[in-house]
């Protein structure tokens, strides 16, 4: 029944729909909707979007495994969307708070700045090669190992989070603890185990 739902929706209304929450953000933010320190409101709220698309990218996998639900065919619109959330968020802090300012600096010195960076980086080569002509020209294997760079982009977004709060704070945490699962459900934890006893023997 869902799956026969999921199949009359195209991928391209994911695109359609991408730029609304963007909009809605800094339009709270141009109206006072966001409190005082509106920019850093912006930027929050665009890494937590990041982070669900993230979380949303990790899910489709477990969700057809254990679920019977086919999401594979939006896959990929989510994986650019979660770039544009990311890009946005980058631009936010780079433009709105630090105003171009120090940038370098606060990149080596604040570790959480450094986790950030380190993600957006991996992100670029995903957003450059998510169309066919990507896969195309490096071969279906190829273009898959480079994909599974997401793994650690995902790790190093939960990171962020982490560091970038005062305090102990459950949601990052949560976060975190999401992201590590929807990760332990790719391993192949009978392979793991195998490999254990024979390095015990």
């Amino acid at each position: 029944m869902v799956n026969s739902v999921l199949r009359r929706v195209p991928a391209w209304v994911l695109y359609v729909l991408a730029p609304v929450p963007v909009v809605w953000i800094f339009y709270l933010g141009l109206t006072g909707g966001l409190g005082v320190d509106p920019a850093k409101r912006i930027e929050h709220e665009l890494g937590l979007w990041t982070l669900w698309l993230l979380i949303a990218g990790l899910a489709i996998t477990p969700l057809r495994r254990w679920a019977g639900v086919n999401l594979l065919k939006f896959r990929r619109a989510i994986g650019v969307i979660t770039f544009f959330y990311l890009l946005a968020h980058l631009l936010t802090w780079l433009v709105l708070d630090v105003q171009f300012q120090n940038v370098w600096a606060d990149i080596v010195k604040r570790w959480y700045i450094t986790v950030g960076m380190v993600g957006f980086v991996l992100m670029l080569p995903l957003a450059l090669t998510s169309n066919n002509w990507s896969v195309r020209r490096l071969g279906a294997a190829t273009w898959r190992a480079l994909h599974k760079l997401v793994y650690p982009i995902a790790v190093f977004g939960a990171l962020h989070f982490l560091l970038l709060v005062k305090g102990f704070q459950w949601e990052p945490i949560l976060y975190a603890l999401v992201i590590m699962a929807l990760l332990a459900t790719r391993v192949n934890w009978s392979d793991v185990a195998s490999r254990a006893n024979l390095a015990r023997g």
